[in-house]
């Protein structure tokens, strides 16, 4: 309604300037007309205006009605466009959006293909990629153990780090269609990870100290957190101060939540860089420093850990180490969006 006399503001204006208009004319063309004729002529006019009002208005009342509920229709843009009434001006809005939803489905649709393709080729060249790399691993075994065969052994983990990070990240636009929640005891899950990255840790010369108790288990699946626990335990390794650091692993039960820290006692994160670290493609004054961060690896466990109900957070302080905290849930994640 509100929005109806808003429309009509500049007719009522005009109107108004016509009903003042006219008994001027009479007074300065000297005509003496009766108060009661000006008066009874401005009366029609209103009643015809009013009359002329309702019309529009009823015409118009669904044109208005959705305009008034713009917010409420962005907001849930899954709701059909309704008839927005039979006058000429409301259907051709309604015409007019119709042919702006299917040009923009059109696109919506073709974008959709055109990344389907690409992550399909992303996912298939990775594959790909693991053949030669698992020859290579093999053929290793055969050379006597050498600094030269550690160098090619460390570059082969890399480059499977690296296709990892960009299988994951291909996977991550279509996650409602590649996760399972399950219960995972956690210290199972862990050590995985840690096996996983041994290589690296004897490399850098950090020991692993686990206290997660056996009974402890979380709700999550069971890919994704693996990647999210490598991908937290590369960094702690990484950005560890030297050899002979320790990178600790503690769990414990919280109220309803399942709390995980992965400490380590590295160089840390400066407070500047601490707020933007989980923003993509992010380094860092220390990311740069190792040069092959990618500074995807955070943003990547948020995301995942947004996904999944979880909830991951930093704390750090230069120089002394950084601590990165998982919260789960003890209950089974309702939904995934």
């Amino acid at each position: 309604m509100k929005l109806f006399w808003k429309d009509q503001i500049p007719l009522l204006v005009c109107y108004l300037s016509q009903m003042l208009l006219i008994p001027l004319l009479y007074w300065l063309s000297g005509e003496n007309r009766p108060l009661r004729i000006i008066a009874y002529g401005v009366l029609l006019s209103s009643v015809i205006l009013a009359i002329y009002l309702v019309i529009r208005f009823i015409q118009f009342r669904k044109l208005y009605a959705h305009l008034s509920n713009i917010r409420n229709i962005a907001a849930d843009m899954e709701l059909p466009l309704e008839p927005l009434g039979g006058a000429p001006m409301p259907a051709a809005v309604q015409e007019l959006l119709r042919v702006y939803d299917r040009y923009y489905q059109d696109k919506l649709n073709l974008h959709a293909t055109g990344m389907d393709r690409h992550i399909t080729f992303i996912n298939r060249w990775v594959h790909q990629m693991k053949t030669p790399l698992s020859v290579m691993q093999l053929t290793l075994r055969d050379i006597d153990q050498s600094a030269a065969a550690d160098s090619i052994q460390e570059e082969i983990e890399r480059l499977r780090k690296g296709l990892e990070m960009i299988l994951y990240t291909s996977r991550l636009d279509r996650f409602e269609e590649d996760f399972r929640i399950e219960r995972i005891p956690l210290l199972q899950a862990v050590k995985g990870a840690v096996t996983e990255n041994r290589r690296l840790f004897i490399r850098k010369g950090i020991q692993p100290d686990i206290r997660i108790g056996e009974e402890i288990a979380v709700y999550s699946d069971a890919k994704w957190l693996r990647f999210m626990l490598n991908q937290i335990l590369i960094n702690a390794v990484n950005y560890s101060a030297g050899k002979g650091q320790t990178v600790s692993i503690m769990a414990e039960t919280s109220g309803q939540q399942i709390i995980l820290d992965i400490r380590d006692q590295g160089i840390g994160i400066s407070k500047e860089d601490l707020k933007r670290v989980f923003q993509p493609y992010f380094t860092g004054e220390r990311g740069r420093q190792y040069q092959e961060s990618t500074g995807m690896g955070l943003y990547l466990v948020r995301e995942i850990c947004s996904r999944l109900e979880h909830e991951v957070m930093i704390e750090s302080v230069q120089g002394q180490g950084t601590l990165v905290r998982f919260v789960f849930r003890h209950h089974p994640v309702r939904n995934v969006c």
